[in-house]
């Protein structure tokens, strides 16, 4: 049985990816900020509150862990009306974001070692674009994007593969002020040219593949899931 943690699982893109991976009969872990999951969680699902901007705290989880098959990095945020633009504001979601997932990636190595695992980053199609209203987040999705290919050249030799999912418009709570701003909606889902919002569960199978052993010779990859907005 394989084990799996989902960082940043308890809702949206990572609760979708965890339950996917439990439905494969995968003994799966997640975190969360939350000292409870927001939403019901699989029955077979631990949960455990954790905060990835705390070393320390990152450290003592991953530390639980002799040998883990996938490492999935989930957590993040955005700020909205003009946060982060200021230098805390932008500070805070590199650190969440960027510098969480690297202290994730790092502090799971061992347990990834022993276990010839794989990590499955979250980029962003803001990896690609820039954005006018988030900079920071948009910074931060480079960054995963370009750490992503880093650790997938320095790990490969230890038997580590490291990739990453970009996802396109995702419904989740961190989409919403723009899902349900009709103006806007329309004007994302006309550049998509599968002319839809995705959803979490979309992102599920692309996940279940990066970690699966048909894709044993692929690293250093981000896949977009985008519905193809990022190919106009």
């Amino acid at each position: 049985m394989r084990t799996v943690v989902v960082v940043g699982g308890s809702s949206g893109i990572g609760q979708a990816i965890a339950e996917g991976f439990a439905g494969e009969g995968a003994r799966v872990n997640v975190t969360g900020i939350e000292a409870e999951p927001s939403r019901r969680q699989h029955r077979d699902i631990g949960y455990t509150q954790l905060d990835v901007s705390d070393s320390a705290a990152v450290t003592r989880y991953f530390g639980h862990f002799t040998h883990l098959d996938v490492l999935v990095n989930c957590a993040g945020v955005i700020r909205r009306g003009g946060a982060e633009f200021t230098p805390d504001g932008f500070a805070e979601v590199v650190n969440i974001n960027l510098n969480g997932t690297q202290r994730c990636c790092q502090a799971a190595l061992p347990a990834l070692r022993a276990a010839s695992g794989c990590v499955i980053n979250t980029a962003s199609m803001l990896s690609y674009f820039g954005s006018g209203q988030a900079p920071a987040y948009a910074a931060s999705k480079g960054g995963v994007a370009q750490l992503t290919k880093s650790l997938a050249i320095a790990w490969a030799a230890e038997g580590v593969r490291v990739n990453a999912l970009a996802p396109g418009w995702i419904a989740t709570d961190l989409t919403a002020p723009l899902t349900h701003d009709d103006a806007r909606s329309a004007e994302l889902v006309g550049r998509t040219p599968m002319g839809r919002w995705g959803v979490p569960e979309d992102l599920v199978g692309p996940a279940l593949f990066l970690a699966s052993p048909e894709a044993a010779f692929v690293t250093g990859v981000l896949l977009p899931v985008d519905g193809g907005y990022a190919a106009r």
